[in-house]
């Protein structure tokens, strides 16, 4: 059985849980105090966060490497592309989400009032960027929910507990979010912690 070592609030952790759900298999989930960790994170996870999927004698971290592995694990429903130049797209899409979007998260949460504020501005301007995407089609890669859908749905989250407020021509996009959020696996992925974050 797979374990997964999750933070109650931590957008990456919300990922994993989001794949581990949409699956519907057998799991167990760990909720961590990203405040008060576990000695044991440390020995799995060099870099001491979370999240962290033990599955019998492998040890896993970073969000987009365990989901891959869940996917190529357990094939249905598929969430990476099959056809390898989508795959390797989808990819570049993800990293780009990394290096434009989660590379926020923490000026987000350090409280700083002009690092937040410049992030703010930063994720409001690259979601309005994609949000004409939504106008023709329902998930990122088409009619199909995937990884990337997976990979955002977390900030779209918080994006209200993050004080981004996006304006008129995001309608796509937060159209776009609801579609995620109405997902079965997505509520059940939920802590109640993030449950609290929107009203």
């Amino acid at each position: 059985m797979m374990t997964l070592y999750s933070g109650t609030v931590c957008p990456y952790s919300h990922r994993c849980r989001i794949v581990l759900f949409e699956k519907g298999m057998d799991f167990q989930v760990i909720d961590v105090d990203v405040f008060n960790k576990p000695e044991d994170l440390a020995v799995m996870n060099p870099y001491n966060k979370v999240p962290v999927l033990v599955e019998r004698d492998l040890i896993l971290y970073e969000a987009n490497i365990i989901n891959e592995y869940i996917d190529e694990r357990f094939p249905h429903p598929q969430l990476m592309p099959a056809d390898p130049v989508m795959r390797a797209r989808a990819r570049l899409f993800l990293h780009r989400f990394e290096q434009e979007l989660f590379c926020h998260i923490d000026a987000l949460e350090s409280g700083v009032a002009k690092t937040v504020e410049k992030a703010r501005v930063a994720v409001r301007e690259n979601l309005t960027q994609i949000a004409p995407v939504f106008t023709k089609q329902k998930y990122m890669l088409g009619d199909e929910f995937s990884m990337l859908d997976v990979a955002i749905a977390p900030l779209l989250w918080r994006l209200d507990h993050y004080g981004i407020q996006l304006d008129k021509e995001a309608v796509p996009l937060m159209k776009y979010a609801e579609r995620l959020f109405s997902r079965p696996a997505y509520s059940e992925a939920m802590t109640p912690s993030e449950k609290a974050m929107r009203k």
